[in-house]
């Protein structure tokens, strides 16, 4: 019967209240109200009112218990009340932008209806949210919120490289243009060794993506250089690799067009965190199950073209492709 009431209602709350007072086992105040027993210990962890100043008070309490649960539903209740904010949401989650890009830019734009990243998460992982897949159109379309600080670490060793603790400062703080992230973005085993690499401009997140027959170190470092080659010397002085074996042929970077390599430490792919982040944005448009023989280099620029039309909350919500064609400018003004 619980599965008729999926939220908890005011007489409910007050006799879960009434019944611990009088110090009635959790199971029975369940069966009573034909509920799970797990819904009455979470109903009074997640409503159980604490007073820091007047400890006595602290207990479970019918009203302040419907109004904390009030308040949580009126978080993401905003998507549900106005249609017309949820499908302006939707349309743009849809375009491939993500949460955060989606309130910067209506703060920019003086929206006269707002919402905060958070809320859209929370609206997309609430049980109406669920109930049609919101989550589907997050940047990463997961089913369930992974938790915070999660990192996946991934082993690999390379000879003869050039640590980043001796990449210079201007390089590091994103000070000086031309500074490039670069890693390999891997299908399902079944469908061969094609793969992708994903290129980023560090300070203006502007995106590149190139297909590869295979994992082959000098045909994608040759395909880098005949990527790269056709901007301006100060638009490719270095790229940033992590220490998988595919990038072990990076000194033809210096051959080809006096480019330099700098790699993470072991294990520590956050340090190439530009290139991290934009994977997981192509990954909405190149997931794991992508047949990769299917690839165009036209469906790839394409793609390129939707993530660097984005806003970007570290660009003041200008796109990539606004900043990179502003720092080309800016070169060719000094060349001139």
């Amino acid at each position: 019967m619980g599965l008729r009431y999926p939220h908890l209602s005011l007489e409910e709350r007050r006799n879960i209240a009434k019944w611990r007072e009088g110090k009635m086992p959790v199971a029975e105040i369940a069966d009573r109200l034909c509920r799970a027993a797990s819904t009455i210990y979470r109903e009074l962890k997640r409503n159980w009112y604490q007073d820091a100043e007047l400890p006595n008070l602290s207990g479970y309490h019918a009203v302040s218990a419907q109004q904390m649960y009030e308040r949580r539903r009126a978080v993401h209740r905003k998507m549900i009340v106005h249609p017309e904010l949820k499908a302006a949401v939707e349309d743009r989650l849809k375009a491939g932008w993500s949460p955060e890009q989606i309130v910067g830019r209506m703060r920019l734009e003086h929206h006269p209806i707002r919402v905060s990243h958070e809320t859209i998460y929370r609206f997309a992982y609430s049980r109406d949210g669920r109930a049609e897949a919101f989550y589907r159109h997050l940047p990463e379309h997961r089913r369930r919120r992974r938790p915070r600080g999660y990192r996946r670490h991934q082993r690999t060793h390379i000879f003869d490289s050039q640590s980043l603790s001796h990449r210079p400062e201007c390089v590091s703080g994103r000070a000086e243009f031309g500074h490039w992230e670069c890693d390999l973005m891997m299908f399902r085993k079944e469908h061969g060794k094609i793969n992708v690499t994903s290129l980023v401009e560090r300070v203006s997140r502007y995106a590149v993506v190139m297909r590869n027959e295979n994992r082959q170190s000098m045909p994608i470092i040759e395909a880098l250089i005949n990527g790269l080659a056709p901007l301006p010397a100060a638009a490719r002085q270095s790229v940033t690799f992590d220490r998988g074996t595919e990038f072990s042929a990076w000194q033809r970077l210096k051959d080809g067009f006096g480019a330099d390599s700098w790699f993470c430490d072991p294990q520590a792919p956050w340090q190439k965190g530009t290139v991290e982040n934009t994977n997981i944005r192509l990954r909405k448009y190149l997931p794991r199950s992508t047949e990769p023989t299917a690839l165009t280099n036209r469906y790839l620029r394409s793609i390129c073209q939707r993530l660097n039309s984005t806003p970007r909350k570290c660009l003041g919500y200008r796109t990539p492709a606004e900043i990179f064609e502003s720092e080309l400018m800016e070169i060719q003004n000094r060349l001139a």
